[in-house]
């Protein structure tokens, strides 16, 4: 018989609530970061060779939009597939252990990654080449749809709870570091190898890298130790045995709410941000994509940065209000910026590291997210939100922003200033909870 812990946020295993973040805490946040990076290498770096993917794995006849179409489909699988494999690992978290389904979630990224870069094309075996590509990339996306929430429950278990933001705003710097980590990869493959060289085998390079690392990030991970908090409530039979999906929505629908919101945010303001910004700004106005790319590496750099100084000031100030101050940062500056962009790009460096420190408000949410659940349904609670409002969010933002752009050219400023606000709005709902939980 299952025995449920109370329906209070706070009420859950306490420990060590008033120490210093320690050696072994460090150690943690470290290899948890670091897996995290790879994954989310392993993850994007497939958008950085989607051309060459494109036209290795279908017909050489296909028209190019057709081509795209397809190609961009197979990506697109992984994030569909991202809510069902991040509910059903988080399930098996809250009931086996978190260090086991977060090792688990490395290997899942891994193996299909390293398969992705030994493929044999549609030269060699025909329509199946398309086929095992989309299977890899539904095993991606059901490998990051638990890694993500796998890590900032794993960490904000560790470490004392007056360091649980600064510790997510760490992790997420290490997810951040995964995208630029793939940027810098493909630049250096398309500056060593030639055009005819990506083609023929080069482009496979990136994907066994990121196979190979994977493993790498593995074994260092099977040095961490299970959670203070699952193993207490191990010993004290407080675990949660069944599929809790349905107790979190009836039981936790604002918590539900909450996590959904916050993870709005989080895609509006990566996707929109720093993935789009350079090919539409390059539509727009012509800007040469080699210094848009640059000022997008700086810009990746400054959110890493904003990231552990959101983390570390909501530890001292609270999440929420800190969540509020860089979602209001983030709609004036990126608003300056691209309204900028459209007349000069003179100061295009340093506009676009300045908005890149405001999307450092990722750092937050995780933060506020995981303190959402209690702790014996926290795995799945945060995994189900957060992969289900990325699957509706992080597909929709993108075709919604093109569409208005052929509207108004500042469409994404409106956008992300509509975010802004939102986040303000969050961001005093959800110091208004912790206040009433305190």
């Amino acid at each position: 018989m299952t025995t449920h812990i109370p329906h209070k946020e706070h009420s859950e295993p306490v420990h060590d609530e008033g120490r210093r973040l320690s050696g072994q805490d460090a150690k943690t946040l470290s290899l948890s970061a670091l897996g995290g990076a790879l994954e989310f290498y392993d993850f994007v770096i497939y958008v950085f060779f989607s051309t060459v993917v494109g036209t290795l794995f279908f017909p050489s006849d296909m028209p190019d939009w057709m081509r795209n179409v397809q190609t961009f489909g197979i990506f697109a699988a992984g994030y569909l597939a991202r809510p069902l494999g991040g509910v059903i690992m988080a399930h098996f978290g809250d009931l086996l252990g978190r260090k086991k389904m977060f090792m688990f979630s490395i290997f899942l990224m891994a193996v299909p990654t390293l398969l992705m870069g030994l493929l044999p094309t549609y030269e060699t075996i025909g329509i199946a080449a398309p086929l095992l590509l989309l299977l890899m990339r539904v095993l991606q996306g059901a490998a990051i749809g638990g890694e993500a929430p796998g890590a900032w429950v794993f960490v904000t278990e560790h470490v004392p709870r007056r360091h649980i933001n600064f510790a997510c705003g760490s992790l997420s710097c290490g997810l951040v570091g995964g995208i630029l980590l793939g940027s810098i990869i493909a630049t250096l493959i398309n500056a060593f190898f030639s055009a005819s060289e990506i083609n023929d085998w080069a482009w496979r390079l990136p994907f066994i890298l990121g196979g190979v690392l994977g493993f790498v990030t593995m074994y260092l991970r099977r040095w961490l130790h299970e959670t203070p908090v699952f193993a207490e409530m191990q010993a004290r039979k407080t675990l949660s045995e069944e599929l809790p999906v349905k107790r979190i929505l009836t039981q936790h629908g604002s918590s539900v709410v909450l996590s959904m919101g916050v993870t709005w945010l989080l895609t509006a303001a990566v996707v929109v941000t720093v993935l789009m910004t350079p090919p539409l700004l390059k539509q727009v106005t012509g800007i040469d994509a080699q210094l848009m790319q640059e000022a997008n590496t700086i810009s990746i750099v400054f959110v890493m940065i904003g990231c552990l100084v959101a983390g570390f000031m909501a530890d001292r100030f609270g999440a929420g209000k800190v969540l509020a101050l860089f979602s209001l940062g983030l709609a004036i500056t990126y608003g300056i910026f691209y309204s900028s962009m459209l007349k000069a790009t003179d100061h295009v460096f340093s506009l676009y590291a300045l908005s890149g420190f405001f999307v450092g408000l990722v750092g937050v949410v995780p933060g506020i997210a995981v303190s959402s659940f209690p702790a014996a349904i926290r795995f799945t609670g945060l995994s189900f939100s957060y992969n289900v409002a990325y699957a509706i969010f992080g597909g929709l933002t993108p075709m919604g922003v093109s569409f208005f752009m052929a509207v108004d050219p500042l469409a994404p400023v409106y956008y992300i200033a509509f975010i802004g606000v939102l986040g303000v709005m969050i961001g005093v709902w959800a110091t208004r909870r912790a206040q009433a939980h305190a």
